[in-house]
């Protein structure tokens, strides 16, 4: 017997409504937010950034394949890991099928990380994934745009995130097991500490007449949107029903 609070189809559809005009206005609210985000002040960006990829080394404006618009998801692959992050994993598990479509409306999708491009393209065939991926390995464009620290910014604290200063304390020590952040570092072939100088993030960016443009950064719960399995598990009937990181990559769960 169901310990959730059970009703009529009458009782179902009374409050299936009400919750009907507050998913209404939230939907509301989304459409305001994204009006807001498209009238940030657009920053432009003079810095050289070189990045390696598939087709050879290319600069920022060279990743945008001949369209206006460039989003960049900051996946979590350092050059000291031997795999990528199993969360950044889990969001670009969604990213091939969505970037025909955007190819198509003038916008570009692709990851950069910072490991060398043979590891990327190596975990790339493990995953089965085609999205465009670049490395910026040698570059500062990971740092610039807050998802790299270096050792020396960790040690000191000097570090920020989300808009807003971040530290981790180095000296704690917890047991790799599944669903941890020291878990998720021994997944992705290293310690703690060197998997916590990457952080997953998205930025978009703009070209026009030639100039690149920083237009829009979200780091942390931010990127919810670009889980794909959390829309689904937002409308399934226990929710998230999690007490901490649950998933894994797609080829390590036990088969069904």
């Amino acid at each position: 017997m169901t310990k959730h609070r059970t009703g009529t189809r009458a009782e179902w559809l009374a409050a299936r409504l009400e919750l009907l005009a507050a998913e209404k206005e939230l939907t509301r609210r989304g459409d305001e937010l994204a009006r807001r985000r498209q009238e940030l002040p657009w920053v432009r960006i003079d810095k050289e950034y070189r990045f390696e990829t598939d087709e050879g080394t290319a600069s920022l404006a060279d990743l945008f394949g001949g369209r206006s618009q460039l989003l960049v998801y900051h996946f979590m692959f350092g050059p000291d890991y031997t795999a990528g992050c199993p969360s950044c994993s889990a969001i670009a598990d969604g990213f091939d099928r969505s970037v025909v479509h955007l190819a198509n409306h003038d916008v570009t999708l692709l990851a950069v990380s910072r490991a060398p491009l043979a590891k990327l393209q190596k975990y790339k065939r493990r995953m089965g994934w085609t999205f465009p991926w670049a490395s910026s390995h040698g570059s500062d464009f990971n740092f610039d745009f807050n998802v790299s620290v270096t050792e020396e910014q960790q040690r000191a604290g000097t570090i920020e995130y989300n808009y807003q200063p971040s530290r981790q304390r180095l000296d704690v020590k917890p047991e790799p097991a599944q669903g941890t952040p020291s878990g998720f570092a021994a997944m992705s072939g290293t310690d703690l500490a060197t998997y916590a100088r990457e952080r997953p993030g998205m930025s978009a960016f703009a070209l026009e007449d030639g100039i690149v443009y920083h237009t829009y950064s979200t780091y942390a719960r931010g990127l919810d949107g670009l889980w794909g399995m959390y829309q689904w598990l937002d409308r399934a009937p226990r929710g998230r029903n999690e007490t901490g990181p649950w998933w894994r990559r797609r080829d390590e769960y036990p088969q069904q």
